[in-house]
């Protein structure tokens, strides 16, 4: 239960901090606020290690066991953190929430088929489902606006 807890947190906690950095990528610009989004992260981390006072083996040598696909994602985050400042101030946030989660729905759909060989008929139906309802509300919200 913890869990479901803490993934809806973070959930709740992602979308604010999206929030918060496309209006500060409004005031100095979308690159600047990606990096500041990434100098306060690193900030946080270490002051984050230092009270759990978890050591850090900074060497290179515990670095060569680790496939180079995996550190991809700090290049990915940047591109999430750069696109949403791009985006959030254009589309309402609800929008982009789902956006962003019909992207993840079908790229964990994707992976796990490339690791596990199939795909259930049930996450193809309720991906489609999901995104379906999308095309409609938006459609709703349209027509609303107009009246």
């Amino acid at each position: 239960m913890i869990y479901i807890i803490s993934g809806i947190l973070c959930g709740c906690i992602t979308i604010v901090a999206m929030i918060a950095n496309s209006h500060l990528a409004k005031i100095i610009g979308v690159f600047k606020s990606t990096l500041m989004n990434f100098v306060v992260g690193l900030i946080s981390t270490i002051l984050l290690m230092i009270l759990v006072k978890k050591s850090v083996d900074l060497s290179f040598s515990s670095y060569g066991n680790i496939p180079l696909w995996a550190f991809l994602g700090g290049l990915v985050g940047v591109v999430v953190v750069a696109g949403s400042n791009i985006v959030i101030p254009k589309i309402p946030t609800i929008y982009t929430t789902l956006m962003i989660f019909i992207g993840q729905l079908f790229t964990g759909i994707l992976i796990d088929y490339l690791r596990v060989g199939f795909i259930s008929k049930g996450k193809i139906i309720g991906g489609l489902l999901i995104l379906l309802g999308i095309i409609y509300n938006s459609n709703v919200d349209k027509k609303e606006l107009i009246i």
